[in-house]
């Protein structure tokens, strides 16, 4: 989302351009058959391929407005996800501190996030977030107090795509779009 908004500020730096956001991961190259570890063949089920891509531009034929942005970063949480380099290759790093973290954190994160951008959570009518996994969803509902199930497109990607890492989100964002535009088109 950080990309995606970064793409927002430089189209609405110049009117009437366009800008195209592309995200592509490649999780298979994290593929170890010289590990047994478990870390690693976790990864390896849960983690795909994927690519997606959104235009941005700016004025009134936008399908979608980005007002805004906010990011947070946690300090000492390297060692929760990410990907070490070693010889021959990427070794995961996956902690299942990851629902815990989100359980702990989410909602005072949102809450400042909302604040910084003038907005009330209650305004919100719904979140596009990333479905890390069933767990990961169901932490950001428990966090954020949201209905079980409330983020249901979330499940439905995971479900039909599988965790593409940072692609998914934009998959999410595609149907939400798409959900909005048969309500109010």
């Amino acid at each position: 989302m950080n990309g995606l908004a970064t793409a927002a500020r430089m189209a609405t730096s110049e009117p009437g351009t366009n800008w195209l956001f592309v995200t592509v991961e490649t999780c298979s190259i994290s593929i170890r058959l010289d590990s047994a570890d478990p870390a690693a063949i976790v990864a390896t089920a849960l983690f795909g391929d994927g690519a997606a891509a959104a235009v941005v531009t700016s004025g009134e034929h936008s399908l979608a407005r980005i007002t805004g942005a906010s990011e947070k970063l946690f300090p000492d949480t390297l060692r929760i996800m990410g990907w070490d380099v070693e010889d021959p290759g990427l070794a995961v790093v996956f902690d299942r501190a990851i629902p815990p973290f989100i359980e702990q954190h989410l909602a005072k994160t949102v809450d400042e996030m909302c604040v910084k951008l003038g907005v009330d959570f209650e305004d919100v009518d719904r979140l596009c977030c990333h479905p890390g996994g069933v767990k990961v969803i169901d932490a950001i509902e428990t966090a954020l107090k949201l209905n079980q199930g409330e983020l249901n497109i979330e499940r439905e990607v995971l479900r039909d795509f599988g965790n593409m890492s940072a692609p998914t989100v934009l998959f999410v964002l595609e149907r939400l779009l798409a959900r909005a535009c048969r309500t109010a088109c």
